[in-house]
């Protein structure tokens, strides 16, 4: 089967579906697109205009998660349960982790006036993910890698930047959140999803939203 990824560099839904294909072994070619200046071949296979797309045979699939469950459903090993009870309560905390990158994005954009609200808002939400996760770890459902690791592999690379700004302490007082962060970032699935240079590119990205993140990036920078 000849698979091309379509992908831009810091999308964190392309990541998703870089680190499900790595799992499970399958080789692809990735086609990154400058999403401001989008080549025809692109705009004529993504209906949205986005970043994944996933050409099977020249034939386009768009949506990440659409996307990922094709690939669990056409090959293995699987990442989803095969218990459909078990099966659809992942793919709801694969929606929570989609939610999750909406909140962050409402953080890093942030005026000054929301930026605690908005800090807030994502550490209430890593409360509620401690509580569902397995605490045998070291995955989301114990001693298996499964669809809400892939989902969550991308979503902590943002707090190594944020960290490096200030502490907003999103996961102060948790226990499993913070060991799951690091035993996916350990997860060559999840290393081998972005390139070396990524860091600085997020770092240049959240640098320049005119947020409030933003200018405390100036102050960072300016102190060191």
């Amino acid at each position: 089967m000849n698979l091309v990824l379509a992908s831009h560099g810091l999308c964190p839904y392309v990541q998703r579906a870089a680190i499900v294909l790595a799992e499970k072994g399958i080789g692809f070619e990735r086609r990154d697109v400058d999403l401001a200046n989008k080549p025809d071949w692109f705009l004529a296979v993504s209906p949205l205009g986005k970043t994944p797309v996933l050409l099977v045979e020249g034939a386009p699939l768009f949506e990440s998660a659409v996307i990922c469950d094709f690939l669990d459903e056409s090959f293995s090993p699987r990442l989803h349960p095969d218990e459909a009870f078990q099966r659809a309560r992942e793919r709801a905390w694969v929606a929570f982790g989609s939610a999750l990158l909406d909140a962050i994005a409402g953080f890093y954009s942030a005026p000054d006036e929301a930026l605690q609200a908005k800090r807030a808002d994502i550490a209430s939400r890593f409360a509620t993910l401690e509580a569902a996760l397995d605490a045998r770890g070291p995955w989301f459902a114990g001693e298996r890698f499964g669809m809400v690791d892939a989902v969550f592999g991308p979503i902590f690379r943002y707090f190594d930047a944020f960290e490096r700004i200030d502490d907003f302490a999103f996961f102060e007082g948790l226990v499993s959140v913070p060991a799951w962060r690091v035993a996916l970032r350990g997860r060559p699935s999840v290393r081998a999803a972005v390139d070396e240079g990524y860091p600085e590119r997020l770092w240049d990205f959240l640098r320049r939203r005119g947020s409030a993140l933003s200018r405390r990036m100036t102050t960072t920078e300016a102190a060191a």
